[in-house]
């Protein structure tokens, strides 16, 4: 059990969903003026919400991604309530979104300093070049994740699928960091 218990905060959850049907993104434009469409600079609109504070894109062909939701249910709602909205403005939506979490992105604080030269050479699949970039790259097998490790104890953690495995994978390096006495505490 570790020293410290890690700080964990969920920054950004990232869905796909279908609506299974083509849209018609002009159509979506003359019901929303404050969407963003801009089709000769990218194919898809961006349509935000307030309330989930989220981005959606939404392509011609039904796909849409959203981004910025805090956790994997508040970006469901978000989806759906984007479809709602599709709905009340006069575009025809024959089925609720299908919707998935693709990337969770964390950060999180464990409360030491950590010995990246060291811990390098320990974890495998790790990378650090500090003339690169002042972060060693860990790519953990299982949950699969790749974290991002500062010398302050800082971490980055992204690629996961379900909140638990940020949980998991943080808890579980914080565990290798003390056993190999890599991480130091004040």
């Amino acid at each position: 059990m570790p020293q410290t218990k890690a700080i964990i905060n969920i920054q950004n959850v990232v869905s796909s969903a279908t609506l299974n049907q083509k849209v018609d993104l002009n159509a979506v434009v003359k019901s929303y003026p404050t969407v963003e469409y801009r089709p000769d600079r990218f194919p898809g609109l961006v349509f935000r919400l307030k309330r989930p504070k989220t981005a959606t894109l939404i392509f011609s062909s039904g796909k849409m991604i959203c981004t910025g939701a805090k956790s994997g249910m508040e970006s469901r709602r978000a989806i759906m309530k984007v479809a709602k909205e599709l709905k009340k403005g006069g575009i025809i939506i024959i089925s609720k979104p299908d919707s998935k979490v693709v990337n969770i992105v964390a950060s999180a604080s464990l409360g030491g300093q950590v010995d990246l030269e060291k811990t390098v050479t320990t974890l495998g699949k790790a990378m650090y070049e500090p003339e690169q970039f002042p972060g060693l790259i860990y790519k953990m097998d299982e949950p699969k994740v790749v974290i991002l490790i500062f010398a302050s104890g800082s971490l980055v953690c992204t690629g996961a699928k379900k909140e638990q495995d940020v949980y998991d994978a943080v808890h579980k390096l914080h565990g290798v960091l003390e056993e190999q006495n890599l991480i130091f505490y004040e």
